[in-house]
This record gives structure tokens, sequence and C-alpha cells, in this order.
């Protein structure tokens, strides 16, 4: 991405959700009215434990990202959480987009930064299964997919997904489309409740 590339999708990013970072767990507090959690199992089980359960899973996370993105170009945006502020020398710079301070600490071991990355693709059904394979297997944590417009936002995560619409009115049209995925206790992880602390903070990053 050139420099220009990032500082156009930074500014596109504060106008579009101001007052947060691009970072999936931060998004539900200060854009609630649009946030809907789905789960990707029945009975709200967060890890599949066969190829039919894997298949439900897949099934879940592109329905809803063929509703939203279907026929458009998307953004995938790929975080690389570290202890250290600068870009690791092995990564390849390809598609950065900015480095964040998420987690600060008096210690410097103990801070976490969130390196972006950002691919640009058509969206395609099951164009993205194997990276979200790793993410309900909890290898790869952090994924936003959203459309080039930065209107809508889908956030899987080992487990389900949230989702961020343009408008709450949206937002209860899906949710509704959908209401079977909710959360077997709603008040806990529909778009009403505080999460669980695994999914309020960033992944821990390897000492």
């Amino acid at each position: 991405m050139s420099g220009d590339g990032q500082a156009n999708l930074t500014e596109l990013w504060q106008q579009r959700w101001p007052g947060c970072p691009p970072v999936g767990y931060k998004l539900r507090g200060p854009y609630r009215d649009v946030w809907v959690r789905f789960h990707s199992l029945p009975d709200s089980k967060r890890y599949a434990e066969d190829e039919s359960e894997c298949t439900v899973v897949l099934e879940r996370y592109n329905t809803v990202l063929d509703e939203l993105f279907a026929g458009a170009d998307v953004y995938v945006i790929t975080p690389l959480w570290t202890t250290e502020a600068e870009v690791p020398r092995s990564q390849a710079v390809t598609g950065y987009w900015q480095s964040l301070l998420v987690e600060d600490d008096p210690d410097p071991a103990f801070r976490t930064y969130c390196h972006l990355f950002v691919a640009r693709r058509p969206w395609r059904r099951g164009c993205i299964d194997d990276l979200l394979r790793d993410i309900a297997d909890d290898k790869v944590a952090g994924v936003l997919i959203t459309d080039t417009r930065l209107l809508r936002i889908h956030h899987p995560y080992d487990g389900g997904a949230d989702v961020f619409l343009a408008t709450s009115e949206e937002r209860d049209r899906v949710r509704d489309r959908h209401a079977d995925w909710l959360s077997v206790t709603p008040w806990v992880s529909d778009g009403v409740g505080s999460p669980s602390h695994s999914e309020s903070s960033p992944p821990q990053v390897p000492g």
C-alpha cells in the first residue's frame, strides 16, 4: 500500500468510525447500536470437533459475508500482534497500513502493538475459507473484513463473528434473519450485554 493509500484509508476510517481504532474488540463499546454477534455453532458451542461442524462454521461466516459484500470488493485487514513498536523485518511489507499501541504498560515487555496489513480483493463466497478456518481454530485473531467505503465490518473470531452495520435498522434486519445464531444467553453476547474477557482484549503475544 502506498503512502497516499495508507493516509486515505486512515482518513476514511476516522470519518466512518471516529474515536475508535481499527481493532475488532474495541469497536463494540462505542458502536453497540449497530453491532450484532452471531455464534458459529448451535448452542453457542465454540469450537468445531469434526468436519461436519467445520462446514457449519464456514457456512455461517460466508452467509453473512455474502449478505454484506456480494458483488463488491472488500478489504481484508489482518493484524500482527507484537511487543515491539517496529514491524518485524521478517514480515512482508506488502499491504502494510499502520501500527497501533493497543495495550500500554510501564514495562515495555508487557506492551502490545497491532501492526495492520490490508489486502483488497473481490468478494467471492469461500475466497477466504483458509483464513476463516484459522480464525475458527484460534490460530489467527483480530481480522476485519469490510467494504471499501468502510460502511460495514465483519469481525470473525473463534466461536462467532461480531458484525457492524451501517445503521441500527440494518443491524436489526440482519440480526432477525439469523435469530437462531444468537447466543443462548442473550444478555451475554448478542449485542446487548458484556462479552467475555477473552473477547475483550488482544491475543497473548508469545514471549
